[in-house]
């Protein structure tokens, strides 16, 4: 394994993730599947794949025919992965435990290769990416999706800002690093200079929404590698925290609860 990424979470944050933002963000995963244009029997991996939302939802389309695997490095998330019950008819899922510079797979052993906001956080990017080129097949697609720029996030700037002056700075690293490949000239380089062709970009804007956002701001707090410093506060001082959220995110409230937009970049690449 080489170097870690920068999204590692431990203790329960995997099962918070599962429960919090698979939900919240559920649109983008399903808005990735639809973009691969997948077909029955087709064999599909996803990267950095958490606990497994964008192979469970491949696999009801490629049915019992195709073969679907996902691949992280962070062993906690493939633990909650293994427990979520396949509710289709499609293949079982196998979860490897990988990085993604090297990728434990063949040349040419899968159709379509999926990456849901990882790229962001690879120790190396190049690496990743050519490990992608090399397992598809000619002719084989590419699909990801990475961050936009922060401030193209309301809940994230609102969530940051409250963070850095309640915790400590710097203590949101992790969170800014998932906007730290925004730029779409940077990004199509990236993807071409792995061996893609025909690269697509296409910005995409989906709500995080859940019925609570008191409760999804926590929720997705205990899912990220923070999780220990928001546990570490005590009730007063992380019930001011919270307020102060909630409260900057007001404009991004309705009826159903919390609707703050969020911006992508959707790759769709061939090999």
């Amino acid at each position: 394994m080489g170097e870690p990424s920068g999204w590692q979470v431990a203790g329960t944050a995997s099962e918070m993730h599962e429960r919090y933002i698979i939900p919240a963000f559920i649109t983008t995963y399903q808005e990735l599947v639809a973009l691969a244009a997948l077909q029955g029997g087709e064999r599909v991996l996803e990267v950095a794949c958490g606990t497994g939302m964008v192979a469970r939802l491949a696999a009801q389309v490629v049915g019992t025919a195709g073969h679907v695997v996902g691949a992280d490095e962070n062993e906690s998330m493939l633990s909650v992965a293994r427990t979520v019950p396949q509710q289709h008819d499609g293949p079982p899922i196998a979860w490897y435990h990988s990085d993604a510079a090297a990728l434990p797979f063949p040349a040419a052993a899968f159709d379509v290769v999926f990456c849901h906001c990882g790229l962001e956080f690879f120790a190396d990017r190049a690496a990743g990416l050519r490990e992608m080129a090399r397992v598809l097949v000619p002719g084989g697609r590419l699909v990801l999706r990475v961050w936009r720029a922060l401030e193209r996030q309301p809940f994230y700037v609102a969530l940051i800002e409250v963070l850095e002056r309640h915790v400590r700075a710097g203590v949101a690293a992790p969170i800014r690093a998932a906007f730290t490949l925004a730029d779409a000239v940077e990004l199509r380089a990236l993807v071409a200079g792995a061996g893609f062709r025909a690269v697509r970009i296409r910005i995409t804007t989906n709500p995080i929404r859940y019925p609570s956002p008191e409760e999804y701001v926590l929720g997705y707090l205990s899912a990220t590698p923070i999780a220990r410093d928001i546990a570490a506060m005590n009730d007063t001082a992380r019930t001011a925290l919270l307020q102060e959220v909630t409260t900057a995110l007001q404009a991004y409230v309705d009826d159903d609860g919390l609707a703050a937009p969020t911006e992508s970049h959707v790759v769709v690449a061939q090999t």
